[in-house]
């Protein structure tokens, strides 16, 4: 995949790709690899599925093999996350102008970010993501986790037709496992002890289902 990124630890990186499945995985290996170049893994979670989210819907409504960009510019406690694509089409949580995949999509952008829009261009448009890199993300995280946890018994069931890719579920697992532990930690406990317990909750129940 070609791309230049930034050796000299300037704020920016920009780096072209081709919108296809596996093209994606590299791109989120290329933007935590240059948060480790800035010093910023903190953010790393939260930016793969950024950019996961933008680099997929331009497969999807763009078109698959379609050229795009992504570039990745710090600044301050600021992360922004633009990904360039050649179609003027902007996305939109509205049902009248979106699916109901491409509105959880654009949702959980929503939820990750602190800010996101998108921008036209002379070529096509710019869809980006800001993300907080100051130290009270972890608080965001921690807010989060207590949010689900008071409304986990009372979520509506989602029907199969309505449901996200399988892909999509187990970003969102694991981004809901991360700010769960946050939340432990919050809270004095011992994320670790709590991953434990888990883990036994989980072996019991399938040693009682086999």
């Amino acid at each position: 995949m070609p791309g230049n990124g930034d050796r000299e630890h300037r704020h920016r990186s920009v780096l072209p790709f081709r919108a296809v499945p596996a093209e994606v995985r590299l791109l989120r290996r290329a933007a935590v690899a240059q948060l480790g170049r800035w010093g910023v893994l903190q953010a790393a979670g939260e930016t793969e599925l950024v950019v996961t989210e933008l680099a997929t819907n331009v497969i999807k409504h763009v078109g698959e093999g379609a050229s795009a960009t992504l570039v990745l510019e710090r600044e301050g406690e600021r992360l922004r996350v633009e990904v360039h694509d050649k179609s003027p089409s902007a996305p939109s949580r509205s049902p009248a102008r979106c699916d109901d995949e491409c509105g959880r999509g654009l949702h959980l952008l929503a939820a990750v970010a602190a800010n996101w829009g998108t921008v036209l261009t002379a070529v096509g448009k710019s869809v980006w993501c800001e993300i907080t890199l100051a130290p009270e993300r972890s608080c965001r995280r921690t807010e989060r986790a207590a949010a689900v946890l008071e409304n986990y018994r009372t979520l509506p069931n989602v029907t199969p037709e309505g449901r996200l890719r399988d892909a999509d579920l187990q970003a969102s697992a694991v981004e809901l496992i991360a700010d769960l532990l946050h939340w432990a930690a919050a809270g004095g406990h011992d994320p670790e002890d709590v991953l434990d317990q888990a883990q036994m909750h989980y072996e019991a129940e399938e040693g009682m289902a086999a």
